[in-house]
């Protein structure tokens, strides 16, 4: 048996090898895919000004990524014909498939990396399936493709000499027949090797092997773009291509006839009359993870004495001194939700924002609105680097600098699953922005209170929070909330800062039924705390996510116009309301009432405050109260889609977009 095995791998050769040869025609497509990204550039560098080598070196770093990811889609049936136990793979037969799928499926993905070095031109992003929708009613598909190719002959030629070199440089790797040449030897390596291949595949799809690593798609670019654009040179279009298969394509709606009409209803471009001098507070964001309103005691005093028990003590006594709201809300289910509604005031319809076709159209965001006065912005995330895309996306909205598992350097703090634990990071929260030069921006994003609940083990027997292990962890980052205070207020910045208090999303475990309900899966805290004010508001208003950023910009008085779909909360200028999405079906709160929408009519309308559970539809009794908040969720919607389709996210686009309306 030690004869075989030793034989097993002895007997191997590099030259040859069925696996070094699929190794190196894997190689070969990321070379010619890296040539592709340079052809790409040069076709377009008009879109692409003051390019420097450091940041096109990083953006073909980044660019290897997707290309991978890319590749091994796109020959995923190549790699199992070559790691197939079968002495068959050695046979000229069999071999010659293995050829033609391997040019076929290659020379399609490089057709449509070509085809995008013109077509980028007209859409200025990468190419998705929305392409296919986009021409879907056009009758004469075959002719324009005809034109396409008779005009630019010489991207046709381009991609010629990409197959030639295809074709070319496969022949040059050499394959022999099987050489272990003991039959039960050859096959123990094959079925070893097998799921190995098979792992390394994985990760190379998903874009990392780290348990809180995502599957990447196209808002992971960001990561190794300097600007919103410099995405499209690092993203391939067969990658493009290949993650928008399944998702909901964001269309255009035309509720409203023009933007007259639907600028009334709902205007998302926010413009200050404001003329109070600019307040240059710090302002430090903390998401908690999977924070419930429902764990937290001083939301739920309408409950009955003795049938509810909180877990927040801490947060309890610091919402007593607070700006908070009775009704707050998240504007999703998924921590990739709450990024974009937290930091940019844009929620998610129907898919989350960074998963869709445009996420990388331009935006502005708090990092960026304020930046434009001096402040140093930086986010925190304990979690490894890469984990849920967070980094990606900061770098996206402007923030200056990225913390998270990597810098905080000291794998002893690490849980093992999703990141540092929240006691350790919260100290180094602190002390790292006791370096920071006045004033600053930063945003903390909490990791314990995560599935599977896990405590450190010196507070495993401290918190027992009761029947729920979420309890535990709940009462634990509380605790190192707490901490994180007692540290941060005896540094100077932290009379002068606004510390902003919300959740990703609420948790899965629900322990009381009326938080299993429509308006119960998107409760979470929300609340504003500034050192030393007389703040004790707890408002029996609605507010959300979205309206975190203009809150913030309404305080610190910003005078420059901006978009967000939320409000101020604090001016209370706006009519309150919020905005969620579940189960196909939009959902707006104002004033007492839950209003139901599946895209053409309203199908419930609920008094929340009252009916808690939600069994009296008054969709007919109050058709009046149907109408108003329809109209105007009717305008949301337009407003989100339609600039979402056009990259119109930024007062830059919409100031160009008034200009067209009023023909300028």
């Amino acid at each position: 048996m030690i004869n075989r095995l030793k034989a097993l791998f002895v007997g191997l050769k590099w030259k040859g090898n069925v696996y070094v040869a699929m190794l190196l025609s894997l190689l070969l497509v990321m070379a010619l895919y890296s040539i592709s990204r340079i052809g790409f550039y040069f076709f377009n560098t008009s879109f692409f000004p003051d390019m420097t080598l450091p940041r096109f070196a990083r953006i073909m770093l980044g660019g290897l990524k997707f290309d991978l990811a890319a590749i091994l889609y796109s020959n995923s049936l190549f790699i199992l014909l070559m790691i197939l136990p079968l002495a068959a793979r050695f046979k000229n037969g069999y071999q010659q498939l293995v050829k033609w799928i391997f040019i076929v499926f290659n020379s399609i993905a490089l057709a449509a990396n070509t085809a995008d070095f013109i077509y980028y031109r007209f859409t200025l992003r990468r190419t998705t399936l929305s392409v296919m929708a986009q021409f879907e009613n056009e009758k004469n598909k075959g002719l324009l493709f005809y034109q396409f190719v008779l005009d630019y002959w010489y991207v046709v030629v381009v991609w010629i000499i990409l197959i030639w070199l295809l074709v070319k440089g496969y022949k040059r790797i050499k394959l022999e027949g099987p050489q272990l040449k003991n039959s039960w030897t050859f096959h123990l390596s094959s079925f070893v090797v097998m799921p190995i291949v098979i792992y390394l595949f994985i990760g190379g799809v998903r874009g990392g092997f780290k348990h809180s690593t995502r599957p990447i798609t196209l808002s992971n670019a960001a990561e190794f773009a300097k600007e919103p654009k410099d995405i499209n040179l690092v993203l391939n279009t067969p990658f493009a291509l290949m993650r928008t298969a399944k998702a909901s394509v964001i269309q255009k709606v035309n509720y409203f006839e023009n933007e007259e009409q639907l600028t009334k209803v709902f205007d998302p471009l926010k413009v200050p009359n404001d003329t109070a001098a600019f307040k240059y507070d710090n302002v430090v964001v903390i998401i908690m993870e999977s924070y419930s309103k429902e764990f937290v005691g001083v939301y739920n005093k309408w409950m009955e004495p003795g049938r509810y028990h909180g877990h927040t003590p801490f947060l309890d006594s610091l919402i007593g001194v607070s700006r908070a709201f009775e009704f707050s809300l998240a504007n999703g289910r998924k921590s990739i939700d709450a990024m974009p509604s937290v930091i940019c005031s844009i929620p998610s319809i129907e898919i989350p924002y960074v998963l869709s076709h445009y996420s990388g159209n331009k935006i502005n965001s708090t990092a960026s609105l304020l930046k434009e006065k001096g402040y140093h912005s930086a986010f925190f995330h304990g979690a490894p680097n890469g984990s849920m895309g967070f980094n990606a996306f900061a770098n996206l909205c402007g923030f200056d600098e990225y913390y998270g598992k990597d810098e905080y350097n000291n794998d002893d703090d690490y849980d093992n699953i999703w990141g540092i634990w929240d006691d350790k990071f919260l100290n180094y929260f602190a002390n790292t922005m006791n370096t920071f030069k006045e004033p600053f921006y930063t945003t903390l994003f909490t990791v314990s209170s995560h599935h599977p609940y896990k405590l450190p083990k010196e507070f495993e027997t401290k918190f027992k929070g009761g029947d729920r292990d979420i309890y535990n962890t709940i009462e634990y980052t509380d605790y190192s909330l707490k901490k994180f205070f007692e540290t941060a207020s005896k540094m100077p910045w932290y009379k002068n800062t606004l510390f902003v208090f919300t959740a990703d999303h609420a948790s899965a475990e629900i322990a009381y039924p009326e938080y299993n309900t429509a308006w119960g899966y998107f409760s979470i805290p929300i609340f504003f705390y500034k050192p030393g004010s007389d703040w004790h508001d707890f408002a029996p208003e609605i507010v959300q996510q979205i309206d975190i950023m203009p809150t913030i910009l309404g305080y610190l008085n910003y005078d420059k116009p901006y978009i967000a779909f939320g409000r101020d909360a604090f001016k209370r200028v706006e009519e309150p309301f919020a905005f969620n999405y579940v189960d196909q079906v939009y959902q707006s709160f104002r004033g007492n009432y839950l209003l139901q929408f599946d895209g053409t009519k309203s199908v419930g309308l609920y008094d929340f405050k009252k009916d808690k559970l939600l069994k009296q539809n008054l969709l007919n009794n109050l058709p009046d109260t149907v109408q108003h908040m329809e109209l105007h969720l009717k305008g949301l919607i337009q407003q989100y889609n339609n600039r979402m389709v056009d990259d119109n996210l930024t007062r830059e686009g919409s100031q160009i977009a008034n200009s067209i309306r009023r023909g300028n």
